[in-house]
């Protein structure tokens, strides 16, 4: 089943809404849960500016889990809208995933903040 470009829209306004309205803080998951997690196929973020910075703090991410094993604080948004955080180390990212030790991955359409200690 493909979705028109009014569910997209609609399911993007919908999550953008979402987060802005919330004032919780994002439930911590274990990374091995993330493979229960359903996610968009539409980005959080909405401006160049904020995806190339979520790209460039992604590959850092990645350079401190290959050289130093470091854990990152990823936060992203289920298809739900529910804002989550995970603290693991980034195995490595692709142009649509980040991924993390045993298979678990997020795409990158669904994270809105990366963290570092």
């Amino acid at each position: 089943m493909s979705i028109t470009f009014f569910q997209k829209t609609s399911y993007a306004l919908k999550i953008i809404f979402s987060m802005t309205q919330s004032v919780s803080k994002p439930i911590e998951i274990p990374k091995e849960k993330i493979k229960n997690v359903k996610f968009s196929e539409i980005d959080v973020l909405g401006s160049k500016e904020e995806k190339n910075q979520r790209k460039i703090d992604l590959q850092r991410a990645a350079t401190l889990g290959a050289q130093s094993k470091t854990n990152i604080k990823i936060y992203f948004v289920d298809d739900q809208g529910k804002r989550h955080r995970v603290v693991a180390t980034v195995w490595a990212t692709t142009e649509n995933n980040v991924s993390f030790k045993g298979e678990v991955m997020v795409p990158i359409k669904s994270i809105y903040q990366v963290g570092f200690f």
